[in-house]
């Protein structure tokens, strides 16, 4: 059996596994989710599933991952009896992990056009529906968003996708905790506050229920393999139970603070909420247009946006190369 890479830190481990769940899934599809399915209400279920079945689900991803010391295309057959048919279920991770990847690489693109856009003050015409309409600059982003992508994972794990996902989930922290106290400060704050933080318990039905469950798994990245991967290189004197546990917390936070930002603004100038997935693009666009020195609070946004995009996008390409890389039951 060889000696696989280490990650050279806890904080390392912790950055890098939170940057696979943190992404789009926070800033762009939480927001947009929460609003369209009543704020507080939404936010309520929402942290009762992370905590009923996003943590458990975790901790086993996590104890697979550590006990099998291999990629999930192996780790199913090595934790069963010769014979059974779980290995089938290694592949499919790896197709899920490629299709998240076509996923996610795409969205990546808008956002790096978005911070590129207001990085030069080009704002005036910006919109979702030009963009997503122009083949060009879906084709030219998504190029960059790839090539982006691999030139950090040519680096070995340590000197490359750890250094440089601890440099993006750092910076993400400080540019998150700065947007959200400007919006906090806009007048007609405390509305969007209201409907953000304090549930109406007569719009919790069904819907919502189901789409705080979806969101809950959707944001963990569980269920493809990914956090079995990272949980193979936990160390046997850490608990997965501790490891799980900083991951949802950093995961929940970027969560909540993103709607901190988003909420307060559109209340503040009279913006839709529930304007659904252009939420982050077309809304916050408008935000930033409206107000003093919005250029360069646009383009910090969007580059926080871009860094956990990013994150997101490094974590499923370390997920894809893990499983092609270590291609045998005993690696």
């Amino acid at each position: 059996m060889e000696n696989r890479e280490r990650l050279g830190s806890r904080l390392g481990f912790i950055m890098l596994s939170a940057g696979c769940a943190i992404g789009c899934g926070n800033v762009w599809k939480f927001p947009w989710m929460c609003g369209q399915y009543g704020g507080g209400s939404f936010m309520l279920v929402y942290l009762i599933c992370l905590v009923l079945l996003g943590t458990p689900a975790l901790v086993m991803e996590f104890s697979a991952g550590r006990a099998a010391q291999t990629s999930p295309i192996y780790m199913y057959q090595k934790l069963t009896r010769p014979g059974t048919k779980w290995g089938a279920w290694g592949y499919i991770a790896l197709i899920g992990n490629i299709a998240l990847m076509a996923f996610y690489c795409v969205v990546t693109g808008w956002i790096v056009y978005y911070f590129c856009r207001f990085a030069t003050g080009s704002i005036d015409s910006l919109g979702f529906v030009p963009m997503i309409s122009s083949p060009g600059i879906n084709v030219i982003y998504l190029l960059v968003t790839v090539a982006a992508a691999f030139f950090i994972l040519s680096f070995n794990l340590q000197g490359g996708l750890e250094r440089v996902t601890k440099f993006m989930m750092c910076a993400l922290l400080v540019l998150l905790l700065v947007l959200a106290v400007h919006s906090l400060l806009l007048p007609g704050a405390a509305q969007g506050l209201k409907f953000y933080l304090i549930p109406d318990f007569s719009k919790i039905n069904g819907s919502v229920i189901v789409g705080a469950m979806n969101q809950a798994f959707f944001t963990l990245s569980v269920g493809m393999g990914g956090m079995a991967i990272f949980g193979s290189y936990i160390d046997k004197d850490h608990t997965l139970m501790g490891e799980a546990v900083h991951v949802i917390a950093l995961d929940t936070f970027v969560a909540v603070i993103a709607g901190l930002i988003m909420f307060p603004a559109c209340f503040s100038y009279g913006l839709e909420v529930n304007a659904g997935p252009s939420l982050l693009f077309d809304t916050m666009a408008t935000v930033f247009r409206n107000m003093a020195g919005g250029r360069w609070w646009g383009t910090l946004f969007f580059l926080f946006m871009v860094f956990a995009a990013m994150s997101t996008v490094l974590g499923v390409c370390e997920n894809i190369l893990a499983m092609v890389l270590f291609c045998r039951p005993d690696q």
